[in-house]
């Protein structure tokens, strides 16, 4: 059975999710939040881990994914966490392409 995470991006659509598409994709993924505490909303999640060195290596393999989609999310890594955010800039939303990447980043931790 195919899962979000294997679907292609696409690069057609230009479009940002609507807030129900948005609420209902999120709602596939762990732990994954809405956050509209900007003006931009986004999709996060913080990862835990037993050390700083196991937090960068982890940062380190969602910055290869993001290299080889180039789509990249912000990534603050600190002793035993990274919160990862993906939005789309040129949209100032979410984009379906975000919440791929939330996916194939669960794939990662």
């Amino acid at each position: 059975m195919s899962t979000l995470a294997d679907e292609p991006l696409t690069h057609g659509d230009k479009t940002a999710l609507e807030p129900a598409a948005l609420e209902s994709l999120t709602s596939n993924l762990d732990g994954w939040t809405i956050n509209r505490s900007t003006d931009v909303p986004r999709i996060d999640k913080t990862f835990k881990f037993a050390d700083f060195a196991s937090a960068l290596a982890f940062t380190n393999r969602v910055g290869e994914l993001a290299e080889q989609e180039n789509h990249h999310p912000a990534l603050l890594t600190e002793w035993g966490k990274v919160t990862v955010s993906w939005w789309t800039h040129t949209l100032h939303g979410v984009h379906r392409n975000d919440v791929i990447m939330a996916a194939r980043t669960e794939r990662l931790a």
